[in-house]
């Protein structure tokens, strides 16, 4: 099992002259306490179940890039992009840039996207959901073209929302045969079965009977089209409530036996938020007391 840190809060001490130094500072621990991934949420207004709208949120790509020159081995990705904040050509270039830049480290997280309020009110139009998800399908289709070969397909691509001329990504990828594409959401009938027909990993949110429900659902959807199941890494979004000044705690053992159970449901990449995080002593505790331990299960 590997071990993802996720950072949705940037509401630290002095902000936002402090966000800055404090996420290089973040980023850097958790590369080198062996965290296997590290991503930012792609939001432009704080999400209401982290904080309040008007606390301090950097826009997901460039904070990745930032990151980037802060860190050396872990990947890198957003947990996961509005598919409606850019065109699909975008998309891709921005993924591959970061792919290139940070020496083969990147993850392409995409999902339908849901929070009007903060499309509404920057200006971006929010689609209604079925058209989300055709820009959806056609953003997935059109990454695999980019990704393919030594510059793309190089070929005009007619999608059911976007229509393209020239298919060329100059320069490719150094992950192949392509950056892996991570799809968030669980929905069973359109988000699993684009996960099983596109995608490299899921993400999807519960407890282990819920995981493994979903996982169910999505090897039907892999039988269906004849996609080996196992191909797709299982990840889910969880927290690690570790340190003495929190409300809520608990121990080392107590986080790898509860991340067993969902191992047990199918789960092969957690990715975890932590409270208090700019406290890298609590970094540093996972990496000496849980990481191990969960890399063996």
């Amino acid at each position: 099992m590997r071990l993802g840190l996720q950072i949705p809060s940037f509401s630290w001490p002095d902000a936002p002259a402090s966000i800055g130094p404090t996420l290089a500072r973040i980023a850097s621990c958790a590369d080198e306490v062996g965290f296997d991934s590290i991503w930012v949420m792609d939001h432009f207004f704080q999400i209401r179940s982290v904080g309040r709208v008007d606390e301090p949120m950097l826009e997901g790509m460039t904070a990745l890039g930032y990151m980037a020159a802060h860190t050396k081995r872990a990947r890198l990705g957003l947990m996961v992009g509005g598919v409606h904040y850019r065109h699909p050509g975008l998309w891709v270039k921005a993924t591959t840039t970061l792919d290139v830049l940070s020496g083969g480290r990147a993850w392409f997280g995409i999902g339908a996207a849901w929070n009007q309020e903060e499309s509404e009110g920057l200006g971006f139009p929010f689609p209604p959901l079925g058209v989300r998800f055709e820009l959806l399908e056609d953003t997935l289709r059109i990454a695999h073209a980019m990704w393919e070969g030594e510059r793309g397909t190089e070929e005009r691509f007619e999608g059911l929302r976007y229509t393209a001329t020239r298919l060329l990504n100059s320069p490719q990828s150094l992950t192949r045969p392509h950056i892996p594409i991570m799809i968030g959401g669980g929905g069973e009938q359109k988000t699993l079965r684009l996960v099983a027909q596109y995608a490299d990993a899921t993400n999807v949110f519960g407890d282990g009977p819920r995981l493994a429900h979903k996982y169910r659902v999505l090897r039907e959807h892999c039988e269906r089209i004849g996609r080996p199941y196992e191909e797709i890494e299982r990840t889910t979004l969880n927290s690690i409530w570790i340190g003495d000044d929190l409300r809520r705690s608990e121990t080392p053992a107590e986080v790898v036996d509860r991340f067993g159970e969902l191992g047990d449901a199918g789960a092969q990449h957690i990715i975890v938020s932590v409270p208090g995080v700019e406290d890298l002593s609590r970094l540093e505790t996972i990496g000496r007391d849980i990481i191990p331990q969960i890399h063996d299960l």
